[in-house]
């Protein structure tokens, strides 16, 4: 069996292999070398994109030429929180929201991509690194899509409910997450709180809803 590649993003950001396959791709510009199939760098670019898996029939082999490097996430909420954000060609509308979501909740009008870009570059990273962010709101105030770093675990908050990620999917938060940091960037996060909503894994709602007795 073939090993798997390392194309998968974790909500911090960090690049691993893993078997489990994701909702979306997209890249941060030609970070491979197509001889190895390995990692020659974390980013190219600072337009970090979330892309559809699928557009128009279009087939490429992941890793396979000098072109930009196939990244996968497990849902938006994980692109998000790395620092990514949507495509203007292949999700186009679904840009054009977040664009609207972003300008309402940071307050600057008529922005551009690579405007949204560069705040997100300086809010993503620090010394080459994840940069986490203190929440300045409670964790029933954070609005659905947020995702939180605690030690060495990544949370996603739904109906004010944090959910364990992992590669194959979330799960009920084993114990209280006070202490907390953002992942999200913060302008993103006032883009989910301006409205935006992120597409979820489906083992996000089936961990908010009650068991049945």
């Amino acid at each position: 069996m073939r090993s798997p590649l390392p194309n998968r993003v974790t909500p911090t950001g960090d690049i691993i292999a893993t078997p489990h396959r994701g909702m979306f791709t997209g890249n941060r510009g030609i970070i491979h070398d197509p001889a190895t199939k390995t990692l020659t760098r974390r980013w190219a670019s600072q337009a970090w994109l979330t892309c559809v898996c699928e557009f128009k029939g279009r087939r490429r082999e992941v890793m396979g030429g000098r072109s930009w490097t196939e990244l996968f996430f497990l849902d938006e909420a994980t692109a998000l929180a790395a620092g990514h954000r949507p495509c203007f060609f292949c999700r186009r509308d679904d840009a054009n929201r977040f664009r609207a979501a972003w300008e309402e909740g940071n307050g600057v009008p008529r922005v551009l991509a690579r405007d949204i870009d560069a705040v997100l570059h300086r809010e993503r990273l620090s010394r080459g690194k994840k940069r986490l962010h203190a929440r300045t709101m409670s964790l029933d105030e954070l609005p659905d899509g947020a995702m939180l770093q605690e030690g060495t675990e990544s949370f996603l908050m739904v109906q004010g409910r944090a959910l364990l990620w992992s590669p194959a999917g979330y799960r009920k938060a084993p114990g209280a997450i006070e202490n907390a940091m953002l992942l999200t960037p913060p302008s993103t996060l006032r883009a989910l709180s301006a409205g935006y909503r992120p597409v979820l894994h489906p083992s996000a709602m089936a961990a908010t809803t009650p068991s049945s007795s």
